[in-house]
């Protein structure tokens, strides 16, 4: 035999041990597949947003698939993924109302008073964390736009010093919500039309000198529901989006305007 022909029968056994080898070792640790899992991996969205509570979609579709977590919680999907999970998983889904972020501060530069002039990094919170910021509100949004590169949709933008929510591109993820050091975004009904446009605790003299759009605390909001939906806690006015039925009451009566209607 020559040494070629010799050399390439050797390489040839080789490959073939290596490729037995392989294949044992394959099967022997090989992780079994829920196939239930993937079906539902597969008609999550795939964004990994996290707004369903679970670290991203691989792990939502787990949750679902082991009876953890309900056919409906992705919260971008909404109901046409919920539908199409709740058929592999062979249960009913219930409807999902859509929710959309809120920013709950109306201090633009129209209405909120400007402190100092702010120099440093556009961030709201490096500004928050060194105690910085342009307006005499420290509880309104400083503007900076942390919350606009949190959100994966392009659904925030920063207008006239506040940031505002495009509710055609918001999804519901609840980024804009983790993202924001003030904690003065949150995730509503949409079919909610009143809200508060105000975070500010203090007192009503105390607001009045520093934001025009800001609750007081008067209470009249309150006396005014006759559903119960509005109660006034540590001077500021919330409304319980359960409760109302968007009859508007709450802000026709409001003397200062800090309660309105969201879409206009």
């Amino acid at each position: 035999m020559s040494p070629i022909v010799a050399a390439t029968s050797s390489v040839a056994v080789i490959g073939l041990l290596i490729g037995l080898m392989l294949v044992y070792v394959g099967k022997k640790f090989a992780v079994e597949v829920n196939e239930q899992e993937a079906a539902v991996r597969d008609c999550l969205p795939g964004n990994n947003c996290g707004g369903c509570g679970y670290a991203g979609c691989d792990a939502l579709a787990a949750a679902i698939a082991n009876g953890e977590a309900p056919v409906n919680a992705c919260p971008v999907g909404g109901d046409p993924v919920a539908s199409r999970i709740s058929n592999i998983m062979g249960v009913e889904a219930s409807s999902v109302e859509r929710k959309i972020a809120f920013v709950k501060c109306a201090g633009d530069c129209e209405h909120a008073h400007t402190q100092v002039n702010y120099i440093g990094i556009d961030d709201c919170a490096s500004a928050v964390a060194a105690g910085l910021g342009s307006k005499s509100c420290i509880f309104g949004c400083l503007g900076f736009g942390t919350c606009v590169r949190a959100c994966p949709y392009d659904a925030i933008h920063i207008v006239n010093g506040v940031a505002h929510v495009n509710r055609n591109l918001c999804k519901a993820c609840g980024k804009c919500v983790i993202a924001c050091p003030k904690h003065l975004i949150e995730l509503i009904p949409e079919h909610s039309q009143y809200v508060v446009g105000c975070s500010n605790t203090e007192k009503g003299a105390t607001v009045k000198k520093e934001c025009t759009a800001g609750c007081i605390g008067c209470g009249i909001c309150q006396k005014q529901c006759e559903n119960d939906a509005v109660s006034v806690t540590n001077a500021l006015a919330k409304i319980d989006y359960e409760k109302c039925v968007n009859c508007g009451k709450c802000a026709e009566k409001c003397p200062v305007k800090a309660i309105k209607k969201r879409f206009q």
